[in-house]
């Protein structure tokens, strides 16, 4: 009976260490995949947005200072993409879209940025923006051309990229959030279009009673 009592509670006692170790592996039960945990280490991290330069479709060139006092809302892409970043880039469409016109271009700049500097000229960029209807000022699509400077942003951001023989390439996709300090504060599930607008619209709002 004794040995029975003993056995029952060195159980419990097993269970309760194992989910503590869980809870702390998993960042609270958050992270239970290395994407998952790979996102919360960046929204804790909270990334600066490194000094590049970046060069539009217009052929401007400038750094993210450009984007001063406004939060930035970014994808990573690359236009000869045949399956993930057409889809990217609808669904952020549709996330510029809910949001009140007051705020694009005053508080918030939505910045489609390509890892493909080689074949993503300006002009190839202009022509990819007007297939989703980016104005190219209040939603800009760019490239950074310097390959030591685009390695460091991918690289800051936790963006995954993998070319082929094919010219193509394996990378991960999201929405990327970064505030008025140039600091990543949110990396957001591409395909979930409403909640990431709705946060959006929760953290501009927050941000006008600061």
């Amino acid at each position: 009976m004794i040995n029975n009592r003993y056995t029952k509670i060195s159980f419990f006692l097993v269970i309760i260490f194992g989910l503590g170790l869980f809870y702390i592996g998993t960042d609270g039960f958050t992270a239970f995949t290395a994407e998952t945990a790979r996102v919360q280490q960046l929204k804790d991290d909270k990334p600066k947005f490194p000094d590049v330069t970046l060069e539009d479709s217009m052929g401007r060139k400038y750094s993210i200072s450009e984007f001063e006092d406004k939060y930035v809302f970014i994808t990573f892409l690359y236009t000869s993409c045949t399956t993930v970043c057409p889809e990217l880039e609808y669904n952020m469409k549709q996330v510029y879209d809910k949001l009140p016109n007051s705020v694009k271009g005053e508080e918030i700049v939505f910045l489609s940025i390509s890892f493909d500097p080689e074949r993503d000229t300006p002009a190839v960029l202009n022509k990819y923006k007007d297939f989703f209807k980016s104005d190219g000022e209040t939603w800009r699509m760019a490239r950074i051309p310097n390959q030591a400077e685009l390695e460091s942003l991918l690289k800051a951001f936790g963006v995954i990229v993998i070319p082929d023989d094919n010219r193509n390439f394996a990378h991960n996709s999201a929405f990327y959030l970064v505030d008025k300090m140039g600091s990543l504060i949110d990396v957001m599930d591409y395909k979930k279009i409403d909640e990431a607008a709705q946060k959006v619209v929760n953290i501009l709002e927050n941000s006008e009673e600061e």
